[in-house]
């Protein structure tokens, strides 16, 4: 895997991190009732409100969010490896409690949080690969 690619791979993590940090840390009363968009209560449909949590959540995706921005500014094996390894162990966490409790939600949002999960858990396990070294011209 290049480094290029890491870094794209980084960049997503980046923004979902930023999407979710700030609503989360600034707006935790709407992150509750209204995330992932408007309409979409996936925050709501699993249990009762606590403005605690929901800041604590968007502090911790704001710390992602400067590890990862961190990452883009200085992508080397060891940073893309680090941040990699750091959204690995959040992502595959935070996967698994969600398939657990899937039955919350209709088919459409099993679908949508099965699939943006494991696509941010892909990504995350993808840039802990090592990287791969550019050929030598012959």
């Amino acid at each position: 895997m290049s480094v290029t690619a890491k870094r794209w791979m980084a960049a997503v993590l980046a923004v979902a991190a930023a999407y979710q940090g700030v609503w989360a840390a600034a707006f935790p009363r709407s992150f509750y009732d209204d995330f992932p968009a408007p309409g979409l209560h996936w925050v709501a449909a699993l249990g009762p409100y606590n403005e605690h949590l929901a800041v604590d959540v968007g502090a911790l995706n704001l710390g992602l969010l400067a590890l990862s921005g961190w990452t883009l500014r200085r992508p080397g094996r060891e940073s893309l490896a680090v941040t990699g390894a750091v959204w690995s162990v959040y992502n595959a966490i935070h996967f698994v409690w969600h398939m657990l409790h899937l039955h919350v939600f209709p088919m459409f949002d099993k679908i949508g949080v099965a699939v943006i999960l494991g696509g941010l858990l892909t990504l995350s396990i993808l840039m802990v690969l090592p990287v791969r070294e550019p050929r030598a011209a012959r």
